[in-house]
């Protein structure tokens, strides 16, 4: 479901206890459309009225995944997780990981170290959340190690299935040739995504993006047999996913 409108006004008309799983990236520092050249005590209030209203809709079950980088106005840069971090634990939420995403491109500095990463905030409703860790685990280094004393002398040391991806990721970050790129400045890859999906729900649950921008948690759902809920208020994006999603629809079809 993809809506065209400003999440400020769409949220509160979302039931409580409704979402099982919300991932976002707010907008910042991509220009005048989105109105994100605020100053920042602005952007922080603007921040705590939709993270609230983000939270009522939230399962007890759920988990809500904010995505978000360094502001930077000038020659001011503030890490905006940390800025916002408060936040989410003054509504009751539970931390469970700052995720950190590791990509290769991105702006070039001739004073600092350039920029590499950006970060995930997890946080839990309550201490009972859905993580399907097998649903994510990664190849072993030694998959074939074995135990070489004791009780389990001669077994597997290893979960069969991998190991716990842990909380830093490389993923390669969509730019110019990436094959998933749309004309959105700042898209989500898909594998960033279907990490998060795929752990903290279940099929046929309802996954939200108040920012939904290019639609590539609705593109992952679809995948997965999620219900996304998408809200995004400039129609040329909501035009860019609505075609995603239709074509990952008919290419589906005819992988049948």
């Amino acid at each position: 479901m993809v809506f065209n409108e400003d999440c400020k006004n769409f949220l509160p008309l979302i039931q409580d206890k409704k979402i099982q799983l919300i991932i976002t990236s707010p907008p910042y520092n991509i220009g005048k459309e989105y109105d994100d050249n605020l100053d920042l005590e602005e952007y922080k209030e603007q921040q705590a009225k939709i993270i609230k209203e983000c939270v009522r809709t939230l399962k007890d079950t759920g988990s809500i995944c904010w995505q978000v980088g360094t502001y930077v106005k000038g020659k001011k840069r503030i890490p905006l997780d940390i800025y916002l971090f408060n936040i989410f634990t003054d509504l009751g939420l539970k931390f469970q990981n700052r995720i950190i995403w590791t990509f290769d491109y991105g702006l070039h500095s001739n004073n600092r170290f350039s920029g590499r990463y950006e970060t995930v905030l997890w946080f839990t409703k309550t201490d009972d959340y859905i993580f399907n860790l097998d649903l994510v685990r990664i190849p072993q280094k030694y998959p074939r190690k074995k135990h070489f004393k004791g009780d389990k002398k001669g077994k597997y040391s290893c979960n069969p299935l991998g190991k716990n991806p842990g909380d830093v990721w490389y993923i390669p970050n969509v730019v110019h040739n990436h094959p998933e790129k749309t004309e959105h400045p700042c898209q989500f890859p898909e594998a960033l995504i279907e990490r998060l999906v795929l752990s903290l729900s279940n099929e046929k649950d309802m996954v939200l993006d108040p920012f939904a921008g290019s639609g590539t948690v609705g593109v992952v759902c679809e995948k997965y047999n999620r219900e996304g809920v998408l809200i995004e208020k400039e129609p040329k994006y909501c035009d860019i996913i609505d075609n995603r999603l239709r074509k990952y629809v008919e290419q589906s079809k005819l992988e049948v």
